[in-house]
């Protein structure tokens, strides 16, 4: 297919000035999907500022320090980094199922019911750590990652099926900005929770952010259908809109999933390096990162959530900015293919930057911030690269291509607190987290390239 075939689907958009300007459906599903992926993103990331205020660091560590912080349990950098880790490998096993059952069973029900047993899982948290220790703990954390796992693919699907090929980076972008709008609510809020919370502190942070979540649970199941097809409350025009343009540029449907075809597609591997690098680097940040403010800067528990907050704040700002870039280019000509990769490159060589140079300005925490703030920054360019190329590729297996890759990439990630964990359990020094911090950044620089060498924004299946 010749580049400009890449323009036909969008094009077709400015025929009809009329149905367009129907968004109502379609926007209240993105919204809800937003909320969904800051909902999943606070369960996930909670544990990161409450293991500070959990662990004893004074005791564990021989290493002479501005400030003492004396938490409950004495758990060494080795075992923090596997408590972290225990989400993802729940996370990962329910992956590849989901986005396989999606095709036949549809997304919704997966993506509610999921949450709904990661929320439960919440309030137990405090329960299994203060009675039984850090293996009941990763065993809770494992249950709550198993009921987050298919929150990727069958938002995938669901984008899939309500959101125009035009509209895909500035959806994607919304919705799995939610991510970044997650971590900035959960970092700051739980500091705080941590401090003055109830329970002791830290074991507040799970209660209300589990209350938070189940509502959000209930509210989903209820309002969110399924597809346009099956909607009560959508337009008929914007229905017809939809489903005209999603569908009549797709190759026909032969009832099979071209398993074989996706492993032999370097397309389809593109994806799949650039999410493994993604994974990585951002894992690396998102877990480490309220330790390295604690035990490198020493800012204390209720500074080190906001501040740890604000490049996540700086990445869900501009995922927007660069989203509304990358459809602009598409509509001006540029074919999808170079807007993905141009969008990638800024998305992943520019973190990569900022963790080779942030460990040599520890000596101060203004220039630390401001270099987290410009590489996660840059990083929201990914939603509008790799992340929404599935969709790009077969919106019919979206679900299934981004559960193969998001299972894949998370295998990855999961190594990142560990290794980072086994780095600093020699002791936390800058020199340590420098080397944390290139190998993320080296991540970055190699799956980014790899991309831009092998990846595609035409149909194949």
């Amino acid at each position: 297919m010749p580049p400009e075939a890449e323009q036909t689907t969008a094009r077709s958009y400015e025929q009809d000035s009329d149905i367009p300007t129907c968004r109502k459906a379609r926007n209240f599903v993105i919204f809800m999907l937003f909320l969904g992926m800051a909902n999943a993103y606070v369960m996930r990331t909670n544990m990161s500022v409450a293991i500070v205020a959990m662990v004893n660091h004074t005791a564990i560590s021989d290493h002479d320090h501005r400030h003492s912080q004396g938490g409950e349990f004495m758990w060494s950098y080795k075992t923090q980094g596997y408590i972290l880790s225990s989400f993802f490998y729940g996370y990962v096993l329910t992956q590849i199922p989901f986005g396989f059952l999606i095709k036949y069973y549809g997304a919704k029900h997966f993506l509610g019911w999921g949450m709904m047993l990661n929320s439960v899982a919440a309030f137990v948290v405090p329960v299994s750590a203060r009675e039984g220790g850090p293996i009941p703990l990763g065993v809770v954390r494992f249950i709550q990652g198993l009921g987050e796992g298919p929150i990727v693919p069958c938002t995938h699907s669901l984008l899939a099926v309500w959101i125009p090929p035009d509209e895909r980076s500035r959806a994607g972008a919304a919705v799995y900005a939610g991510a970044q709008f997650g971590t900035i609510i959960s970092m700051p809020l739980s500091g705080l929770l941590a401090e003055y919370g109830f329970d002791g502190g830290w074991p507040s942070i799970f209660y209300v952010f589990g209350i938070l979540s189940t509502v959000w649970c209930v509210l989903y199941l209820y309002l969110v259908p399924e597809s346009p097809q099956v909607s009560k409350r959508i337009a008929e025009a914007e229905r017809k809109y939809i489903n005209e343009m999603i569908w009549k540029a797709q190759p026909e449907d032969t009832g099979r999933t071209p398993f074989l075809s996706f492993a032999k597609s370097r397309f389809f591997w593109a994806i799949m390096v650039a999410h493994a690098g993604q994974n990585y680097g951002y894992e690396t940040l998102m877990t480490m990162l309220p330790t390295y403010m604690d035990r490198i800067l020493s800012v204390n528990i209720k500074a080190n959530g906001v501040l740890s907050s604000l490049p996540y704040l700086a990445m869900w700002l501009m995922a927007i900015v660069f989203a509304i870039v990358a459809d602009g280019l598409i509509r001006h000509r540029l074919s999808i293919t170079a807007t993905r990769k141009i969008m990638n490159s800024f998305g992943q060589y520019g973190p990569a930057l900022a963790l080779i140079v942030v460990g040599y300005v520890h000596e101060s925490l203004i220039l630390t911030i401001i270099v987290f703030v410009l590489g996660l920054g840059l990083n929201g360019a990914i939603y509008s690269g790799f992340k929404i190329n599935h969709l790009d590729l077969s919106p019919r297996f979206a679900g299934l291509l981004i559960s193969i890759t998001n299972c894949a990439a998370n295998l990855i990630g999961l190594t990142a607190p560990m290794i980072a964990g086994h780095v600093i359990h020699h002791g936390p020094t800058i020199e340590n987290w420098r080397i944390v911090f290139h190998i993320a950044g080296g991540v970055y620089i190699f799956c980014a390239t790899f991309y831009n060498l092998c990846g595609s924004g035409k149909p194949q299946w």
